[in-house]
């Protein structure tokens, strides 16, 4: 059987990635490995601490923090969120998704925090990006690899938002990404505080997510690995390098995918998650709210929509949930997420388990690449 370090090896070797680190935790044991670089150069060698990108699995993260909301009594699962996002009030709805975006309907009925934390809202992307609804959500609200720096600040997204119909009415269809930036406008508004600032003081400070943050600190900057993507000539191509896009204050801190962070600050995250809610004593979610984060909420019909992301799995708030056996590390009840950018987090409450890989190589399409899936067979059979 391979080790971990030999399944990071094996990717690094063959050039698919410049480094990465992999986390494997039951309970208390925690292995931990580190192979190859923060540059395909070779020059900076990637250790325990080192920032990387985590796009997509930002998500849950929001996701718990629009719970603590709900918990605090300021918003309620089931409000209409044009209460605060008044740019989502009288929505209309394209008449079929293949309709033009000026052939429209009026929205059934309101969009609700649950419909945002289940991504049913109506807004996000189908398993056909070429649906006529579906390019201005790239063109204009800038959807897509996160790149912080070229995004509007808040109002100003949610008011392009607004001139843009839904794809499917509220409630019906699972749809991809744009409900987590949404989340975390409706955090902002509904706290009075900006979402990194709630984020911190909520979530990162009694964590001890030390290096988790929509930026990197020009003192760390010597800790955030370069991004890459995959180079059609072949190789690979820097797509950001540690003084870009992360290094200065974003307009607009995205909810869906942009925080930096650590495999040591994603795990103190995941290790709230598995105790439902507390760390040190200290209670931050409870357990009911843990529970219904992790929970599957879609329909058959909806997660087979949405296989080309799922792959047959369900949704919970902010994170994908097992409903089936289909691949060996598939266990139900294992509840994460994987981002764009070569990430992966996930736990499985039924045994404890926590698995996180962060690398730094974009991801050509929604399907996970051969380093994540081989990380997570070796942790279905370490």
């Amino acid at each position: 059987m391979s080790t971990l370090h030999d399944t990071l090896k094996t990717h690094v070797s063959n050039g698919s990635v410049p480094g990465a680190v992999g986390l494997v935790a039951r309970g208390d044991q925690v292995e931990v490995q580190v192979v190859g670089s923060a540059d395909v150069e070779g020059t900076s060698p990637l250790a325990r601490d080192s920032i990387f990108r985590i796009a997509s699995i930002t998500k849950p993260i929001v996701a718990a923090a629009v719970m603590m909301l709900v918990e605090d009594g300021q918003i309620a699962l089931d409000d209409p969120v044009e209460r605060w996002l008044p740019e989502l009030a009288s929505r209309s709805v394209v008449r079929t998704p293949a309709s033009p975006v000026d052939d429209v309907v009026p929205a059934a009925r309101p969009i609700t925090v649950t419909d945002l934390l289940t991504f049913r809202a109506g807004y996000g992307f189908p398993s056909d990006f070429s649906l006529p609804a579906i390019g201005p959500l790239f063109s204009e609200l800038k959807q897509g690899p996160p790149r912080p720096q070229l995004v509007a600040a808040p109002d100003e997204w949610m008011a392009v938002l607004s001139n843009i119909p839904l794809l499917h009415q509220p409630g019906d269809v699972w749809l991809y990404n744009t409900c987590s930036d949404i989340q975390g406008v409706l955090i902002a508004r509904v706290s009075g505080r900006p979402l990194p600032e709630f984020l911190a003081e909520r979530l990162f400070e009694p964590l001890g997510m030390a290096d988790t943050g929509f930026e990197v600190p020009a003192g760390k900057l010597g800790r955030l690995t370069s991004l890459y993507q995959v180079d059609p000539a072949g190789g690979l191509k820097l797509a950001d390098a540690p003084d870009g896009q992360w290094s200065s204050t974003p307009a607009f801190p995205s909810g869906a995918g942009g925080l930096v962070s650590t495999a040591d600050d994603w795990h103190s995250f995941a290790r709230m998650l598995l105790a439902e809610g507390t760390v040190d004593g200290r209670r931050l979610l409870s357990p009911a709210s843990v529970r219904r984060t992790t929970t599957d909420h879609l329909t058959p019909s909806q997660r087979d929509a949405s296989r080309l992301f799922l792959e047959g799995q369900g949704w919970g708030f902010g994170g994908s949930v097992d409903v089936e056996p289909v691949d060996p590390w598939n266990v139900r009840g294992r509840y994460g997420w994987v981002g764009g950018t070569g990430t992966a987090a996930h736990i499985t409450p039924s045994t404890g388990t926590v698995t996180i890989l962060l690398s730094q190589v974009e991801m050509t399409g929604p399907t996970p690449p051969a380093l994540m899936r081989d990380f997570w067979q070796y942790a279905a059979g370490a």
